[in-house]
């Protein structure tokens, strides 16, 4: 079990979660929580509700920039969010994306990810299949830990004409599902499921060894993460697969507990949120 300490009435992290925390969590069968977010008081309210993870995403190019895709979004800007949110944060586990075309080789994600590192990142997330393989075996081996990401992977919104729902059809799911077990393979400890449909987010969970999170793809996942902007109700047009959380907790923080609360409970997300 946990340890938590008592903030007010949420319950705040008393030790430090590490990649071996997660690991206990999903033998034990307990679910894990994570929020993306990008700066150190938003950090450092996650840190009191008991967020188990925090993600520096490259969301940050529409949720903070104002961008309409993640693809502007540089290495120097990921550096400079990760920082800020591990000045913030003391306790939860930290991970942060590698951008567009920071990692096209396995040399170049090791220099990239080594600024994450310093910056104050515990792992580094990155988008892709089997083509990674080779660059997380070489990440592992320099002990960066990876956490992959399989459906929609934002970065390639250009390649799929949109951001559409992958693995609907039978050649798409088993693609995935390789992927995933490829990735696995290669040394992931962390795999972000976004937008395939529940049945494949299941299987993956079911048969890969790997620790999952789930965004708009079920709740079989062991952990869901969602951006903290859709959250409390600051982002204009939230997906389908969020939730104001504002809307039922009076404060941000309240919020951010109440759906770790959620999540722990079977009562998020629900088929609504899903696909």
């Amino acid at each position: 079990m946990r340890k938590y300490f008592m903030s007010a009435h949420n319950p705040t992290i008393e030790k430090s979660i590490t990649l071996n925390s997660l690991h206990r969590y999903k033998k034990a069968c307990e679910k894990i929580s994570c929020i993306a977010l990008y700066d150190a008081p938003m950090a450092a309210i996650a840190e009191k509700a008991g967020i188990d993870i925090i993600l520096v995403g490259d969301s940050l190019g529409m949720t903070v920039q104002g961008h309409t895709s993640t693809l502007p979004v540089t290495i120097e800007h990921m550096t400079y969010h990760t920082a800020a949110v591990a000045r913030g944060n003391k306790k939860s586990f930290i991970m942060s994306d590698m951008p567009f075309m920071t990692y096209a080789t396995p040399t170049q994600a090791m220099e990239n990810a080594a600024h994450l590192i310093q910056a104050g990142a515990h792992m580094v997330k990155l988008e892709g299949g089997n083509w990674l393989v080779d660059t997380i075996k070489m990440l592992n081996e320099r002990g960066i830990p990876v956490c992959a990401h399989l459906g929609l992977t934002p970065q390639s919104v250009n390649k799929f004409g949109g951001y559409r729902v992958q693995g609907r059809n039978d050649q798409q799911a088993a693609q995935i599902f390789n992927d995933a077990t490829e990735l696995a393979h290669a040394g992931a400890d962390l795999l972000v499921l976004e937008c395939v449909p529940q049945t494949l987010t299941k299987k993956i969970t079911e048969e890969v060894n790997i620790i999952t999170i789930g965004i708009g793809a079920g709740a079989d996942t062991h952990s869901q993460v969602l951006v903290a902007n859709d959250m409390i109700g600051i982002t204009a047009t939230p997906p389908k697969f969020s939730k104001n959380f504002l809307l039922s907790y009076q404060t941000i923080e309240d919020a951010f507990a109440g759906f770790a609360k959620e999540i722990k409970a079977g009562d998020f997300p629900k088929d609504e949120h899903s696909f």
